[in-house]
């Protein structure tokens, strides 16, 4: 996502964040350094690893005929069917030669800038905790069942694998610019919440559709969202929600036109064109858009999550 206009970065430093730039607080804890990694992955015990089985079986009721075809090649391609959390060291060296990344434990979200640093040399963040029984069906910071269950098998496709390089590697401009809002907002529409054409039907990719059980039918088959095709200028321009089911998601037609959308769009002019909001709601359909399907919004309307609204 580099212009000829600018020099490219050395990706290989670990990036300062602007004083200036907008960006979540978040306090490193001690134990960690610079890159936030932990010295080692947690010791699961035998409840943690029967919550990855039962979390695992759940998805697996409900993702084939759903999910992308690629995403379901990946979990056949590194075993996640093993039983327990899987062991990092191994996922790695099999990830590795697939398509040169690997999975490093962090303790919490991490800042924008060492996310990026990771992703720009093909390490993969992933949460060193796994949910509760408490929190079973619903989990408000990502943990390690969605990092690796939901982002990691992508990260076996190769079109895909560099894409999330090149998201990586696009953080350097986004911060000098002040536009992480902006970023972010491409990452949540494709990486988290992004669908595809596929097989003459629509299936997920993102992996905050892929872990979870209620996304993955909302998402490809309710008539509540609206689906339309990913335009990046679009996307970039509209806000997302974080705590409830997508009143939108943006449909692709192959990772090869994700990678083209996005590595050879020019970010330097269209970063100077966004303002520091958003312009688009996230339940809007405009002009521009190739609609798949227009939603009713009807579980938006009747007051999402919190009102106890059924999702369809």
């Amino acid at each position: 996502m580099a212009t000829p206009t600018t020099p490219e970065p050395d990706f290989t430093d670990l990036p300062e964040m602007p004083a200036d730039v907008f960006a979540a607080p978040l306090k490193k804890p001690a134990h960690v350094g610079e890159d936030w990694l932990e010295p080692k992955q947690a010791d699961y015990s035998s409840e943690d690893d029967a919550i990855w089985n039962d979390l695992f079986a759940r998805q697996m009721d409900v993702l084939p005929g759903r999910a992308a075809s690629a995403f379901m090649a990946g979990l056949q391609k590194l075993n996640l069917n093993r039983g327990g959390v899987p062991e990092f060291g191994k996922l790695s060296e099999d990830l590795s030669a697939l398509t040169g990344w690997s999975v490093v434990p962090v303790p919490m979200l991490i800042p924008d800038h060492v996310f990026f640093w990771h992703l720009a040399n093909r390490r993969f963040p992933a949460g060193n905790f796994i949910r509760t029984r408490e929190t079973f069906d619903y989990i408000e910071e990502p943990d390690v069942f969605h990092d690796v269950f939901g982002h990691v098998p992508m990260l076996t496709d190769p079109v895909y694998a560099d894409y999330m390089q090149e998201y990586g590697r696009a953080g350097w401009k986004a911060m000098r610019y002040n536009r992480l809002k902006a970023l972010g907002a491409l990452y949540w529409y494709t990486v988290e919440f992004g669908l595809i054409e596929e097989a003459g039907g629509i299936k997920a990719y993102g992996a905050g559709i892929l872990s979870g059980p209620a996304e993955i039918v909302y998402a490809t088959e309710a008539q509540s969202p609206n689906r339309i095709m990913l335009n990046v200028d679009r996307v970039m321009r509209t806000d997302y929600v974080i705590s409830d089911l997508q009143p939108t998601y943006f449909v692709i037609e192959s990772f090869e036109d994700l990678y083209r959308q996005t590595v050879e769009r020019d970010f330097d002019r269209l970063y100077r064109s966004l303002g520091p909001g958003f312009t688009y709601a996230n339940s809007a359909v405009i002009d521009l858009d190739n609609v798949l399907h227009r939603g009713t919004q009807e579980y938006l309307l009747r007051g999402g999550r919190g009102s106890g609204a059924r999702p369809v």
